[in-house]
């Protein structure tokens, strides 16, 4: 038995560049559900994800800067404040990977407090896009992201060379110290990974598989599986 009301931690999650506004619909259906939280959508679903969860305690969340991160940061805060004003409540903007890279932490850490600043109210992760950066580099993301005020570090986009790993996760939530919390992102597509992370300290899981990885926790809950 699993200490995790899985469906609570988990983002339900639809952005292939090629998800049709059937597939937006038909998620919000499935969160409706099987009890999802959060959904997230691409910008351009966000008026009919809100209308499609309306009455539920759902909450809509879109990507920002979303995959690459190298947005400026007057793109990043439009992006964030159109979204909240048509009912987007969570928002995971990509960190700016190559400011990042080239050494210039004031630059990153501003980036994430704008959006921040602009957009209270509602929930910020960060992704860091690990697999581009180093040991030091998410080190030192973690803690930018920290002090601009943002609520999560997230490990990836789905998009990247590699998805998340345990060890990122793990050296994450070592570093943020509970200061904000972690969420696993990119390559969760079942019920062992997805303890894996929840184990290695994963506040939050974001995946597209999310029926599946459900149905088979469901399953070893009940002891059918």
């Amino acid at each position: 038995m699993s200490e995790w009301n899985v469906p609570d931690r988990i983002d339900h999650t639809v952005l292939r560049p090629d998800a049709t506004k059937a597939d937006v619909l038909r998620l919000c259906q499935e969160a409706i559900e099987f009890r999802f939280t959060v959904i997230f959508v691409p910008p351009c679903y966000v008026d009919e994800a809100v209308d499609a969860v309306a009455g539920t305690t759902i909450r809509v969340g879109i990507p920002l800067g979303f995959p690459l991160g190298g947005h400026t940061t007057k793109t990043k805060v439009a992006e964030a404040v159109e979204a909240v004003a048509r009912g987007a409540r969570v928002l995971d903007m990509v960190i700016n990977v190559s400011r990042l890279k080239s050494g210039d932490h004031e630059y990153v850490r501003q980036d994430i407090a704008e959006v921040v600043k602009a957009t209270t109210g509602v929930e910020h992760k960060v992704i860091l896009e690990t697999c581009y950066l180093t040991q030091q580099e998410k080190r030192t993301a973690c803690q930018l992201v920290v002090e601009a005020g943002a609520d999560y570090v997230k490990t990836s986009t789905g998009f990247g060379a590699a998805g998340a790993t345990v060890e990122d996760v793990r050296l994450m939530k070592e570093t943020v110290a509970g200061r904000v919390k972690v969420k696993a992102s990119g390559g969760i597509r079942d019920w062992k990974t997805t303890l894996a992370m929840l184990e290695a300290g994963a506040d939050r899981i974001g995946t597209s598989a999310s029926l599946a990885i459900v149905a088979e926790w469901q399953r070893r809950q009940s002891g059918t599986l």
